[in-house]
């Protein structure tokens, strides 16, 4: 039977426990997501003009990325990643480190973002029109000036949808870090239905959650995408 006084914000109920550990959940999120456009965006222009054995390396990351479940990374940064560290740092003579799941977690969600967003990017450069590249080469623009004033915002409408899923995709993820002892939404609505035994509200009150967060993304995304298409030349009927 539901009882409201399970979400209350206060104890005896875990209504402020769910909404520390969704935004636990947001802060990985959104640092991993940041982290993972950065190299998403330095992939792509690696990917289109850089020298061919930096094009076979960003192939061979984002193949590897793309095909290793992102459980297995996870497992695989927090654990064996944590031990090759160590090792490496004892043959230095320095003392042992611990890799918090929270930096486990950034890391692997920055990871996986990057090798999606690598070819997400790529493809919205490549759906501009070759002409303004070379109009504004033309008008000799330096390399810098024209990735800024032309490229980015000319493939920006084209890598928008893409990049909004990718985000929806990072939220999600971090309920993995589950697995090494993170709290965030999904371990802590574990703790907070195990206690209570009330599973049902509990699972329920975090799927709103997750929900909420992908209704509000998905506003934020398609007013983003508006204004990025507010230049854009209407198509004919």
């Amino acid at each position: 039977m539901f009882d409201p006084q399970l979400l209350a914000l206060s104890p005896p109920g875990w209504g402020g426990v769910l909404l520390r550990g969704l935004a636990t959940s947001l802060q990985v999120a959104g640092a991993g997501y940041g982290l993972g456009l950065l190299i998403g965006f330095c992939g792509a222009i690696a990917r289109l003009s850089g020298p061919l054995w930096l094009r076979d390396l960003v192939v061979i990351y984002t193949t590897l990325i793309r095909a290793i479940p992102e459980l297995v990374l996870i497992l695989l940064i927090y654990f064996a990643g944590t031990a090759a560290l160590n090792a490496g740092l004892e043959r230095l003579g320095l003392a042992a480190i611990e890799v918090s799941p929270f930096a486990a977690g950034i890391t692997v969600i920055a990871l996986v973002q990057g090798a999606y967003a690598t070819e997400v990017i790529r493809g919205a450069i490549q759906a501009i029109p070759r002409g303004q590249i070379e109009a504004a080469a033309a008008f000799g623009l330096t390399r810098g000036r024209l990735l800024r004033r032309i490229v980015l915002p000319a493939m920006l409408p084209h890598a928008l949808p893409g990049l909004a899923n990718l985000w929806l995709i990072a939220t999600k993820d971090t309920a993995l870090l589950a697995v090494v002892g993170f709290t965030e939404l999904t371990l802590a609505t574990r703790q907070a239905a195990g206690t209570t035994k009330h599973y049902l509200t509990f699972f329920c009150a975090a799927g709103v959650l997750y929900l909420a967060v992908t209704l509000i993304s998905t506003v934020l995304f398609r007013w983003l995408e508006r204004r990025s298409r507010r230049h854009m030349q209407a198509p004919r009927a």
